[in-house]
């Protein structure tokens, strides 16, 4: 009998998580761009964090092809600004300096890029971009499988959110996190929905200028 119940509850959790994921995906799909010709122009970009490096000390191709994705946005005149949101949690771990110095190197005006610190989640992150920096009308900057969540949680938000896809990784070469991305998806339904969960930190106003 107990091996029934557990059972019946791996299947039944099973269920909700690859529900969350195709909620998710179902809800976003009309609002994700790959083509840099057919995105809106918006005044500002969020760009979300990852770390620079892997722990072998490569270069993250995550990272690489978002600050890629967004310096296509900016000189495509589609974006006047960038909020680089991320972690900075430990002096050796500064998402938001890395993408900066980065963003600095391929061409994009200091002047046009704000930090934002304590993005240390996706939720953070959009949240932030709203309350702290008064954004509500932006490109959200990242992978496919990382826009739809940050999208989702946008209207949840009403955030006039669309997302500009960088270019992915392939499944052969890390399997780990598009499969993360399913309990990722779970958790953030619980976020919104049942736990009401709040950014880590929120503080003052930044008020950001725009052109």
């Amino acid at each position: 009998m107990l091996k029934k119940i557990i059972w019946l509850t791996f299947i039944l959790l099973l269920i909700l998580v690859v529900g969350c994921y195709i909620w998710i995906k179902i809800q976003t799909k009309d609002k994700l761009y790959s083509n840099i010709n057919e995105i809106p122009v918006k005044k500002v970009g969020l760009l979300l964090g990852t770390g620079k490096n892997l722990r072998n000390g490569y270069i993250n191709l995550y990272f690489l092809y978002r600050i890629d994705a967004a310096v296509r946005l900016y000189k495509a005149g589609k974006i006047q600004h960038i909020i680089a949101s991320g972690d900075n949690r430990t002096i050796y771990h500064n998402e938001p300096i890395d993408m900066m110095n980065s963003l600095i190197e391929r061409g994009i005006p200091k002047k046009d890029i704000t930090l934002d610190y304590a993005g240390f989640r996706t939720l953070d992150s959009v949240i932030r971009c709203k309350k702290i920096f008064s954004q509500d009308d932006i490109i959200v900057i990242s992978q496919k499988f990382h826009n739809e969540r940050a999208i989702f949680i946008s209207d949840y938000y009403d955030i006039k959110a669309i997302g500009f896809n960088a270019e992915d990784i392939p499944f052969k070469y890390n399997m780990k996190t598009p499969l993360r991305e399913y309990l990722a998806r779970f958790k953030a339904i619980l976020d919104l929905y049942i736990l009401k969960t709040k950014p880590k930190f929120l503080g003052e106003k930044v008020q950001i200028k725009l052109p």
